[in-house]
């Protein structure tokens, strides 16, 4: 088929039904010769009977069902915008932008925000269907709006715990369910007072956050407190954190490594800090590994990949990297060579050592490599008798470079 007549047409459709539809697409759907969807999709159908194909699990295999159809008029039927955590960012992976168009219908974001009367420019659109609610902390801030696509009816209760547990019992849930069909309900109350457990599964959650006295306010900027981690002394502490972070330069999309993570606290600002980063923490310490899967839970990181192993061997079947940071280990042989051949063009790597040993081995990698050492020298202020003084930590030398 030419590029103007793609093969493969995906069809948002709403609560509503065929009444959703847009002329062009509903002319799209009445060309087909085979249409996917789920069965509440396929149930506005009627008795159509054309080849109908209800999704299978998982979803990967429900595309190969529909690669075998490439040649014929396909229209999979899909929930409101299919580019927004709908099919069709599953699809572009398998499909060309040519042989692929869309139809979308307005999104639950945008019905919900429609009702609510919130700008969607301010409001973070999330999503829990199909994963970890702990993805919600880092938006849990006070005064924050969030729409939220539930994974189940049972969602907009567990996210009520999760609100009151962070003190922010004081927030304003709203449920809409069914937008714009004949079930359409909405139900309001706030975190503290939510008592339903079995809503609809097709329900989206709005939020408006409400921070309470004891509420925990964590911001994604680098350089959380120390205490916001398990740890057990070994962590790459405030001050420094931030520096490191901010060297590394998180970019949406791009993945690190943490080599000797400790308590994974750099690999978790990396992950919290801008939209899709992701992490592998490297930790040979098997009681530590722990450590990084509760900081990881709590803080709202929970697809870090926690990797059991000491570096450079526990690198080998990782996938290349965009920056690395070296937090322990450095003086290894062949860790800084391991991580510098592996780190993608472009990516940055930080390393930090407090040790003489592990000095002599940044400078023989600046050396080596370029980039510049730093050293970071930094006092905190702590009870001398009723007075107070100023208590030297131990001297970090960092080295930061750019692969060019």
């Amino acid at each position: 088929m030419s590029d103007s007549n793609p093969w493969l047409s995906v069809v948002g459709i709403g609560d509503s039904g065929l009444d959703s539809l847009t002329p062009v697409a509903k002319s799209a759907l009445d060309a087909a010769d085979v249409i996917f969807g789920g069965k509440r999709h396929l149930a506005h159908l009627g008795n159509d009977q054309r080849n109908l194909q209800s999704w299978s699990s998982p979803f990967s295999d429900s595309i190969e069902r529909v690669l075998e159809y490439r040649g014929q008029t396909v229209v999979i039927l899909a929930t409101g915008n299919p580019l927004w955590f709908g099919a069709g960012s599953a699809l572009i992976r398998s499909v060309s932008a040519e042989e692929i168009r869309f139809y979308p219908t307005p999104s639950a974001y945008s019905l919900a925000a429609a009702r609510l009367g919130w700008p969607i420019e301010d409001t973070f659109c999330l999503t829990v269907h199909g994963r970890r609610l702990e993805s919600l902390i880092p938006f849990i801030t006070p005064n924050q709006k969030l729409l939220v696509l539930c994974h189940n009816g049972g969602s907009p209760g567990e996210i009520a715990k999760m609100l009151n547990d962070r003190g922010y019992g004081d927030s304003v849930l709203t449920a809409l369910s069914h937008m714009d069909g004949q079930q359409e309900t909405v139900l309001e109350n706030n975190a503290n007072e939510w008592h339903e457990t079995d809503l609809p599964h097709l329900t989206t959650l709005a939020v408006h956050c409400i921070a309470g006295q004891n509420a925990m306010i964590a911001s994604t900027t680098p350089g959380l407190p120390d205490q916001a981690f398990e740890h057990d002394g070994k962590i790459t502490k405030r001050e420094v954190r931030a520096a490191t972070v901010s060297a590394l330069a998180p970019l949406p999309g791009q993945f690190l490594w943490d080599v000797g993570a400790g308590s994974g606290s750099v690999a978790i600002e990396w992950c919290r800090a801008t939209k899709g980063a992701t992490a592998s923490a490297i930790e040979q310490h098997q009681d530590r590994l722990g450590m990084i899967r509760n900081n990881a839970l709590a803080l709202g990181t929970p697809n870090l990949e926690i990797v059991a192993g000491s570096a450079p061997d526990a690198l080998n079947n990782l996938s290349h990297p965009d920056a690395i940071f070296i937090g322990g280990g450095v003086s290894t042989d062949g860790v800084v060579e391991a991580c510098w051949d592996a780190l993608l063009p472009q990516g940055r790597l930080v390393a930090n050592a407090v040790t003489i040993e592990g000095e002599s081995r940044l400078i023989a990698a600046q050396e080596t490599y370029g980039g510049e050492l730093v050293r970071f020298a930094i006092s905190r202020a702590e009870a001398v008798g009723s007075f107070q003084g100023w208590k030297p930590m131990m001297p970090v030398t960092q080295w930061r470079v750019a692969k060019k």
